[in-house]
């Protein structure tokens, strides 16, 4: 008698989302558990967007500061390397420069380098804050209107300034990134705002807050299990939004990834970094990410290597 796998039918599914303007991408879509093809569909693999910042970067790892070190003065230039040289399907401009306990460049500013980011690329752009709500929703309000029709993907969007930021994303159609710190209810809760305030459910992608390995993955995936489980088994289509992640940041800030070569147990410093954003971010691959945000092109490859193996 032949083996057979015993599979489970889920009556959910996940909102299949189009992101980008000029040259656009899909994600979501699925019908059973990420990378489950023997149970139901997963019509579009997951996209990574590489992170590109609005100001040369502080305290970067050699590593990771390497593949970028002749452009990271320019976003622009920085950009397009990672699409020309790199392939990046996505960016993400990270505004760190407009974080009040750093630079505190002015919104006006930084909304005109996400506008000349925007325009320099044709792949779809994450124009994403530092979690400072009023310096957040001054600055998206901006990029917005400055680039009113290009569906460009704005966060993050937090309770405190839902309202600020979904309104502009609403009348200049784009999407947005809801941000809820590790928490499947209060994910939720934004959700359901943000679609009572009118922005359409496929234009919200979910950001539940993520670790790195070692610094708390194990919630984030327990976290983001249970969203995926809420969407197709129970069909709570307030979650069956494509996942957000935030993998490079929250990586190559830790010590691990910017120790040198002092401690000969901690191997090659080189490496060490690349393997720790590679390895988170397959595990969130498996919980469910449908958008991750990564840095070093050699983690990229490792990640998109296990799509497709995967797949």
């Amino acid at each position: 008698m032949a083996f057979e796998v015993q599979k489970t039918s889920y009556s959910g599914s996940i909102r299949e989302m189009t992101l980008g303007g000029a040259k656009t991408l899909k994600v979501g879509g699925e019908t059973a558990y990420p990378f489950y093809s023997f149970e139901g569909a997963m019509p579009n693999l997951p996209k990574i967007a590489m992170e590109v910042l609005d100001s040369e970067p502080e305290e970067w790892a050699a590593a990771a500061l390497e593949p970028f070190k002749d452009v990271v003065s320019d976003p622009v230039a920085w950009a397009k390397k990672c699409v020309n040289d790199y392939g990046a399907e996505m960016i993400c401009l990270n505004m760190v420069s407009t974080d009040p306990n750093g630079m505190n460049r002015s919104a006006a500013d930084a909304a005109a380098v996400a506008k000349s980011v925007v325009d320099a690329v044709d792949v779809p752009v994450i124009v994403f804050g530092t979690l400072n709500a009023d310096k957040d929703t001054e600055l998206l309000k901006l990029v917005a209107e400055q680039n009113e029709g290009k569906n460009i993907i704005i966060g993050p969007v937090q309770e405190s300034n839902h309202k600020q930021v979904g309104a502009p994303a609403i009348g200049y159609k784009h999407t947005v990134v809801a941000n809820t710190p590790i928490d499947v209810n209060l994910a939720k809760q934004l959700n359901i705002l943000l679609g009572n305030l009118g922005v359409p459910d496929d234009k919200i992608l979910v950001d539940p807050t993520v670790g790195g390995i070692g610094y708390g993955l194990e919630y984030t995936y327990s976290v983001m299990e249970r969203d995926r489980m809420a969407a197709l088994v129970q069909q709570d289509d307030k979650l069956q939004n494509p996942i957000f992640c935030f993998v490079s940041k929250e990586v190559w800030k830790t010590k691990e990834a910017k120790m040198g070569a002092d401690d000969p147990t901690m191997g090659d410093p080189a490496k060490r970094g690349v393997l720790m954003e590679a390895m988170t971010a397959a595990t969130l691959l498996l919980a469910g990410a449908n958008v991750l945000v990564m840095r070093h092109p050699e983690a990229i490859k490792l990640a998109k290597a296990l799509m497709a193996e995967l797949a």
